[in-house]
């Protein structure tokens, strides 16, 4: 059984830093590429980053410069590191693991962010 467990999440001021943590278990970690997700509310799910197997990451365009995302394979955990928060980055973080051959999607259940002075 698949098994995505984010933890690292909470209330931060503007201007602070956080680090995500998402812990893989049930699965090969190192052969799929993994991403973390953010959903505000009202809006919808959105993209934040993504990293390859291989470690080549992609970044959406309002976090890219702050966040960083990385992977440690023989710890089958997953890494966001968010600098110079904003209050726009306040959402539920989820992080997913996916892949086409084989076909699979899977998500945590997501950590709270909150950025507030």
């Amino acid at each position: 059984q698949v098994q995505l467990v984010e933890s690292g999440g909470g209330l931060v001021q503007p201007g602070g830093s956080l680090s995500l943590s998402c812990v893989a278990s049930g699965i090969a970690f190192d052969i799929f590429p993994m991403g973390w997700y953010r959903q505000a509310p009202g809006k919808e799910r959105e993209l934040v980053a993504t990293i390859t197997s291989s470690r080549n990451t992609n970044y959406a365009s309002s976090v890219k410069g702050r966040f960083t995302i990385s992977r440690d394979n023989a710890k089958n955990t997953l890494y966001l590191q968010m600098n110079s928060l904003k209050p726009e980055d306040t959402a539920v973080y989820y992080c997913r693991i996916y892949g086409s051959l084989p076909r699979i999607d899977f998500w945590g259940q997501g950590t709270q962010v909150t950025v507030s002075s």
